[in-house]
């Protein structure tokens, strides 16, 4: 764990360092508020201690700087001249908690214990949800904006919806924003990709199977709609399905129910079914390998994907971003890309969109310099 000190009386920051340091903790020192927002900008600290009374910037317009700078360390306020007020304020501008001098050993690392706890539960949470809900929809371009208002309107309703785009688009990250902004989003998110499905085991996957239907089948399984029943299910690469299990598929859209494989017992399902694929699928109906009917079903809605190309502007806030989370995820702070890097990342094309995108800044984090340079670009993309 590592903890800056910040107060103006060198003999409180030894005296707090040495201390802390017989616990284990890795302590920074800085004697004013300039110096410790300029450390907490450039590296991240499990907690930060601070003094308020300090000349030039103090204690409380450090914490300002601190929270205007979105830096997520939390904060504990130290004072001798404390009072109810200025403790109140502190909290309200988002300390983790205010102690009084003369400091308390046992409450300091009581304090510094429960405030590093509660930064990593914070830090944990994050990951789950991004894990759990996807990535955002980053970027502030009229492709993207039209693609966000689309699913304003689509989203409260029950309208089933084909998502179109080219492999990388960030057609997954549409389908889970439909289901986050509608009346289903308490229930479950099944996806399915069903181009990783081989096509004998497509069926039992999708409707289930009883037990002793085929070989290997030892035990009762529900299938991913009966899984999504009350939700959402996403058929990703729908464009990649067989034709049998299409011809099922059909029948759980017009008549909501299913039979697992190996029963003749019909379930009742209600489930919104959210397509996409990388496939032109008029196309896929010329040459027969893909449903009409099917086709008509699924695409009550069509919602295009803009690859990356068509939205270049958007590449900026999208490094940023990917920068961010990479560096957090990885417990290091967040490094920057020079404007001259950026650009030439603008002017690149990527043909594996969004994903090659975030490879290649995760690629540049690793093997780049401490600000990305335009150089970095050239050796390693």
């Amino acid at each position: 764990m590592k903890l800056l000190v910040v107060d103006d009386e060198r003999s409180i920051r030894n005296s707090l360092k040495e201390i802390l340091e017989m616990e284990n903790y890795t302590v920074d020192l800085a004697e004013n508020g300039t110096d410790a927002c300029a450390m907490a900008e450039k590296e991240r600290f499990d907690a930060i201690l601070c003094d308020i009374k300090m000349p030039g910037m103090d204690g409380i317009e450090v914490l300002d700087r601190i929270a205007s700078e979105g830096i997520d360390s939390p904060v504990i306020m130290i004072s001798g001249h404390a009072d109810i007020g200025t403790a109140v304020e502190c909290i309200k501008k988002g300390a983790f908690d205010f102690i009084e001098k003369p400091l308390d050993l046992n409450k300091i690392l009581i304090t510094i214990k429960n405030a590093t706890d509660k930064a990593n539960l914070v830090k944990e949470n994050k990951i789950l949800k991004k894990k759990v809900y996807g990535q955002q929809m980053i970027g502030n371009s009229e492709a993207l904006q039209r693609i966000r208002d689309m699913i304003d309107k689509v989203a409260p309703t029950d309208a089933r919806v084909l998502i179109t785009g080219a492999n990388g688009s960030g057609k997954e990250l549409v389908a889970r924003s439909i289901h986050q902004q509608s009346t289903r989003s308490a229930m479950p998110y099944i996806e399915v990709n069903c181009a990783a499905i081989p096509s004998e085991l497509i069926e039992s996957e999708l409707f289930g199977h009883e037990k002793g239907s085929f070989t290997s089948a030892v035990r009762q399984h529900k299938g991913k709609f009966e899984q999504a029943d009350g939700g959402t299910l996403f058929l990703d690469e729908i464009g990649d399905m067989s034709l049998a299990a299409q011809a099922k598929v059909l029948r759980v859209l017009q008549e909501k129910k299913l039979s697992r494989v190996g029963s003749d017992k019909d379930i009742e399902v209600n489930v919104r079914v959210i397509a996409a694929t990388n496939k032109d699928l008029k196309a896929e109906i010329e040459k027969g390998s893909f449903r009409e009917d099917l086709y008509h079903r699924l695409s009550v809605i069509l919602i295009k994907v803009p690859t990356l190309d068509e939205r270049k502007e958007d590449i900026p806030l999208l490094v940023d971003y990917f920068s961010e989370q990479i560096c957090s995820e990885s417990g290091k702070p967040v490094r920057e890309f020079s404007p001259e890097a950026v650009k030439m990342l603008q002017d690149k094309s990527w043909r594996g969109n969004i994903r090659e995108l975030r490879n290649v800044v995760e690629r540049l984090l690793i093997l780049g310099h401490e600000v990305i340079s335009a150089q970095d670009i050239e050796d390693f993309v």
